[in-house]
This record gives structure tokens, C-alpha cells and sequence, in this order.
């Protein structure tokens, strides 16, 4: 049986989120520990009793999923379930890669509340949006998207799986997609309430500085391969590794290749390591065979370690 380890993004952060592992690890305490003494500031009080304005502030959301997440991983391998491949949604990839060794705990910490802090700089708040598309081919959303950006640069972020694509850009070119859209078909065209256009072009000005921060930082070979967001393809090499998250920032998330990417290496069950079972939905929609299990607190981590054992 080989096990992928896959790690969400922004979006699925909730308080109160890691409080029980908190309560009842010593290892998650360490590892909220490590993460308030390398920010500066209390993440952990801001994930357990924080105001969910705070919590969803970009710079914040970022370091809060990325901890939560890493303790769930490292309480599966102390049960001795271990991953062979992974991967992560956007910010999920950073995760992953502290899973597979790659990076630092400290310092991918420090460089997810960078690049929270770097993607809101590049465009003013109100000056870009993202919305999600039900029920529309990508090809359309792709071709719609680029006659919008006639009145706004607009184009498709996030693949996420059949049916739902994510396009991001200035607003008036996401609100001429959006109206577009919905005439083309698309079940559901919602503009999604974020403080910029993540994944897109526009981005570009957070790619720069991200890469001068990653610089700064040693990243080792991959303990396994890990799918990346920018092409779905497995990387272990610590240079491409790099390269790749630089090209993340600006470029969009193609997580139906990441899945069939892991599909393809052998890995039969999927476990969901983080707050929310986002991507558990998501393997549904790309293949109802894949076996989906997640852990986002002791109930789940619980019902997980009895399906795998059962």
C-alpha cells in the first residue's frame, strides 16, 4: 500500500483548529511553540481563541494552516504511517514539503507569513478577486477569461477538479468573466470573499520577493517526491523544488495533474493532513475509487488510524 500525504491551502482555516492536539501532545505544543518564538507573535492564541478577522488575514491564515497541518503529519508517522508521496493545494505545498524533509519547519513558518504579507502587497485590496466556476469545461472558462481580460486581466488560477476552476485577476475583468460565464452555462459563477488575486500574473511582484526570502534559506532533496502545483509533476531535487514554489506565487495551481500525478506513482490511499477535508472533496469529483481519509482533530485522527488498520 503506498500513502500520500496531501496538505490544504487557504480557505480552510477555522478557530480553534490544533487546540486538541495542543491539549494533548506534547510534540503539536513544540511545534506551536516553535512557530510563536519564530513569528514573534502568539499564531497558536490566534488559531485556539482569535477573532476569525484575524485569522483569515492572509499573513496569518498562511503560518496557522502550515502548523496545524505539519503536527498532523508528524502524528501519523508516530503512529507509523508514513507517506511514500504528497503534495499540498497553494500554501499546502510548503507543508508538505516540511513533511518530506525538504524544508525546515522554522523556516517555512517564516516564509508562508512572508508570502502572505508579499501577495497582499502586490495588488491593493479592491483592485483584484477571484471566483469560482461550477459546472463549466476549462477550456471555455480559459477562452472566456481571455476576451474579459480586454476590460481587466483575468485568467483560470486553480484547477481544481472537474467542474470547479478558479479564476483570479483585476476586478473588472472577474466581474466581466463572472457575467460571461454564467451566460456560457457555468452552473455557479461566485466572486470568493479573498483580499487578492492569488495564482495570477499579477502576482508577479510577490514571485520576486519570495524568491530573495527562499535564497536566504537551505532546502534539501525530498525525503519522497512531491507533485508540484505549477506542472503536476513529481520533484525531489531540492533546486527544482525551489524553482518551483518562485513559479507558484504568479502561476496557477494545477491540482487535477497533482492527484493523477500521485494516482499514477502508486499511491492508493490519500490522507488529508490539516484543518478541513477540502481536498478529500476534491478527489471525489476527479476519481470516486480513490480512498480519501482525513485528519484535522483527535475524532479524525482516530476514525483514520482505525481505517487503516482495519
Amino acid at each position: 500500500m503506498k500513502t500520500a500525504f496531501i496538505f490544504p491551502g487557504q480557505g480552510a482555516q477555522a478557530v480553534g483548529m490544533g487546540k486538541d492536539f495542543y491539549d494533548n501532545f506534547d510534540a503539536a505544543r513544540k511545534f506551536f511553540d516553535e512557530a510563536d518564538d519564530a513569528l514573534g507573535y502568539s499564531i497558536s492564541r490566534m488559531c485556539f481563541d482569535g477573532s476569525e478577522d484575524d485569522l483569515k488575514l492572509t499573513a496569518n491564515t498562511q503560518p496557522a494552516i502550515l502548523v496545524v497541518s505539519v503536527i498532523v503529519s508528524e502524528l501519523l508517522k508516530a503512529e507509523g504511517v508514513t507517506a511514500q508521496i504528497g503534495g499540498g493545494h497553494s500554501l499546502g505545498e510548503y507543508s508538505a514539503l516540511v513533511a518530506a524533509g525538504s524544508l525546515k519547519f522554522r523556516d517555512a513558518v517564516v516564509l508562508v507569513h512572508k508570502r502572505g504579507q508579499f501577495m497582499q502587497e502586490a495588488v491593493p485590496v479592491g483592485e483584484g478577486s477571484m471566483a469560482a466556476i461550477i459546472g463549466l469545461d476549462d477550456a471555455t472558462i480559459i477562452d472566456i477569461c481571455a476576451a474579459a481580460s480586454a476590460v481587466g486581466e483575468v485568467q483560470a488560477v486553480n484547477f481544481n477538479c472537474p467542474g470547479q476552476t478558479v479564476i483570479a485577476g483585476r476586478t473588472a475583468g472577474v466581474e466581466a468573466a463572472v457575467d460571461k460565464l454564467k451566460a456560457a452555462g457555468a452552473k455557479k459563477a461566485v466572486i470568493l470573499p479573498v483580499s487578492a488575486p492569488f495564482h495570477s500574473t499579477l502576482m508577479a511582484p510577490a514571485a520576486k520577493k519570495l524568491a530573495a526570502e527562499l535564497d536566504k534559506v537551505e532546502l534539501h532533496d525530498a525525503a519522497f517526491p512531491i507533485a508540484a502545483n505549477v506542472n503536476g509533476e513529481l520533484e525531489t531535487a531540492a533546486a527544482q523544488i525551489k524553482a518551483n514554489l518562485v513559479a507558484q506565487a504568479d502561476h496557477p495551481v494545477k491540482w487535477i495533474d497533482c492527484v493523477a500525478a500521485m494516482k499514477n506513482f502508486g499511491a492508493d490511499v490519500f490522507i488529508e493532513c490539516g484543518p478541513g477535508k477540502t481536498l478529500c472533496g476534491f478527489n471525489r469529483r476527479i476519481d470516486r475509487q480513490i480512498k480519501s481519509l482525513n485528519v484535522e482533530n483527535l475524532d479524525s485522527l482516530k476514525k483514520t488510524l482505525d481505517a487503516l488498520r482495519s
